[in-house]
């Protein structure tokens, strides 16, 4: 499982150095294939290839007429790319989505169970003070006793 936040960097070729705890795990679980994507455009996702694999999977079982699934389909596939981490443990990030998450200079990769997110520090930090942690999130946590 993907957990935590480590600190990284994004190189002038734009590849990311996947840091070490988070490359040990694909490493042993998942394999070097990855997916690259975003929903927004704002961040980078970095799905381990199985793990992409049962989430179309899923998709798949969803009419295809379904408007959701659909806009899904859109933004995946726009910003979505196969990428392999390199002997280095290094994955390069598309130009679309490297210029769309500006993903230039420091970055933070989060551990996000089955997936990375990776952001822009700036932009991540502007993000928490835009969407703080509410008394109703509180709220709705607590009912899945968390």
């Amino acid at each position: 499982m993907f957990r935590g936040n480590a600190p990284a960097r994004i190189d002038e070729k734009g590849r990311l150095k996947v840091p070490t705890a988070f490359k040990s795990l694909l490493d042993n679980k998942y394999g070097r294939e990855l997916y690259l994507t975003s929903l927004t455009g704002e961040y980078v996702r970095i799905y381990p290839m199985p793990v992409w694999l049962e989430l179309e999977e899923k998709l798949s079982q969803v009419p295809s007429t379904n408007p959701s699934k659909a806009r899904f389909l859109d933004r995946v596939n726009y910003f979505g790319s196969i990428a392999e981490l390199d002997g280095q443990g290094r994955v390069l990030i598309p130009v679309r989505l490297r210029e769309s998450a500006t993903m230039f200079g420091d970055v933070d990769v989060l551990g996000q169970f089955s997936y990375l997110d990776v952001w822009n520090h700036d932009r991540f930090l502007s993000k928490l003070q835009r969407e703080p942690f509410t008394d109703d999130d509180a709220r709705v946590l607590s009912e899945f006793g968390i």
